[in-house]
């Protein structure tokens, strides 16, 4: 096990620590702006619209366009938010989403002016922790905005975005629990390197799924973004801001959208290394071609991209949780699978440490019978259900009477289900339509009429 840092940070020097601290910056940036017309773009053939197509070629500079309006339109301040705060907090939301990408890992070593370093900023043993502390911080603008707007709307989406945070930032820590286990170390560098043989997406496959649910929770998108609901809060915490000071929050809420996409593609989907077909290009010293030099940097863009659009796929997809449906789902369904496969993902391996057995025969001898199993279930034919028998008026099943119920019995309107129906409205009755003449096929029907005093 290698619990310490795989990359050499030994010939870095200051400037080469402040060229990537600025290319991180501006990659970030651009993929904001792009991420926001690639989004809509999505959205529009989802929807079958065009989507903007005016400024520039294919709509490109649209979100430039968006961007200069945010920043010339006029900056006001509600008169009852505490002045101090209300500032403050957008600038800890951007700060702390931009802290992430200091520990990503977009490639191996390259040689940048004669200096040989990794193309990552730094590496901490914990990395991971960090990443997490970093981002819990991040709720803490969320937070206070909502709270110094001085209005109950932003209130609102604060408390509820700070249950949503803590809700699904437990069963995100549980599914990361497991790659720390079977790779050895808390360092991105580690475990981008542990993969060299297969994903962990793939041996890890439940916590991958734990990861991608509690991800979209986590950056407060759709069907997951009840902090700010426009049909019920307006826009939560950033209800009464405007100009610039929405615009960080709004930078912000996108570039922890390529955080959480990181993160997947880092610990789950091979970071940097190319995918399977393409490691067989190899020279004749058995060097990967494609995972030396700056090719990583195209794989592990690829890969952010691939989980962004899965953003936008289920926000095109997908429509709003009921907020109990949304807590039941993080307390009642991640965190005990995420329990579950953490202590089987420990089983197995204090199984392969005892028995020294490899990773892929150990997969082996798990996955196929759970293959087998789940293909019989699969193929077993469904059971059929016993005709219905006629009832004691010597009616069949299918023609039973509807029920009759009451919509307002459990204090709020609930549709009838099949099979049910509500009983007749006070304001109905029953008129008989006249039959017209030189019509022989004149029927006559109920129609519905207010009620009169006439007799």
């Amino acid at each position: 096990m290698n619990h310490g840092v795989v990359a050499d940070f030994s010939q870095d020097t200051w400037w080469i620590w402040v060229i990537k601290a600025v290319a991180i910056l501006v990659f970030l940036l651009t993929s904001v702006l792009i991420a926001i017309w690639a989004e809509r773009r999505v959205l529009a053939r989802m929807q079958i619209r065009p989507g903007p197509n005016v400024h520039g070629p294919l709509g490109l500079l649209q979100s430039l366009a968006d961007a200069m309006k945010l920043l010339l339109k006029e900056d006001l301040t509600v008169k009852a938010a505490d002045k101090f705060v209300y500032l403050l907090a957008p600038l800890i939301t951007v700060f702390a989403s931009l802290l992430v990408f200091a520990v990503i890992p977009f490639g191996p070593e390259v040689s940048m002016f004669g200096v040989v370093t990794p193309l990552q900023l730094t590496d901490l043993p914990v990395s991971v922790l960090y990443i997490l502390a970093v981002t819990s911080f991040g709720v803490y603008g969320i937070m206070l905005g909502g709270w110094a707007s001085g209005s109950t709307y932003p209130l609102l989406g604060s408390v509820r975005g700070t249950a949503q945070v803590i809700s699904y930032e437990l069963a995100m820590g549980l599914s990361l629990v497991s790659v720390f286990i079977v790779a050895g170390s808390m360092s991105t560098s580690a475990i981008v390197e542990s993969q060299r043989g297969f994903w962990w997406a793939i041996a890890l496959l439940p916590a991958f799924l734990v990861y991608l649910v509690s991800m979209v929770g986590e950056t407060n998108r759709l069907p997951f973004d009840l902090p700010e609901a426009e049909g019920e809060l307006v826009a939560g915490h950033m209800t009464e801001y405007s100009s610039m000071k929405f615009a960080w929050f709004f930078l912000a809420e996108y570039i922890n959208m390529f955080n959480v996409a990181a993160v997947a593609t880092t610990l789950f989907l091979g970071g940097w290394r190319a995918p399977w077909p393409l490691t067989l290009i190899q020279d004749e010293a058995g060097v990967e071609i494609l995972n030396t030099g700056w090719w990583p940097v195209l794989w592990f863009v690829a890969k952010v991209w691939l989980v962004m659009f899965l953003f936008f796929w289920l926000r095109g997809t997908l429509l709003r949780f009921r907020y109990d449906q949304f807590m039941n789902i993080g307390w009642k369904i991640l965190i005990p699978v995420a329990l579950v496969w953490l202590v089987a993902v420990a089983g197995v391996q204090a199984v392969r440490q005892f028995a020294e057995i490899d990773l892929r025969t150990m997969l082996m001898w798990i996955g196929i019978p759970l293959v087998v199993v789940l293909a019989v279930l699969l193929l077993w034919p469904e059971k059929k259900a016993p005709p219905e028998r006629e009832g004691e008026g010597g009616r069949a099943g299918g023609d039973r009477e509807p029920e009759v119920i009451d919509a307002m019995a459990d204090g709020f309107p609930v549709p009838p289900l099949p099979g049910q129906v509500l009983p007749p409205s006070p304001r109905r009755a029953s008129v008989s339509v006249p039959v017209v003449a030189g019509r022989t096929d004149a029927v006559t029907d109920d129609v519905t009429a207010k009620e009169t005093g006439d007799a």
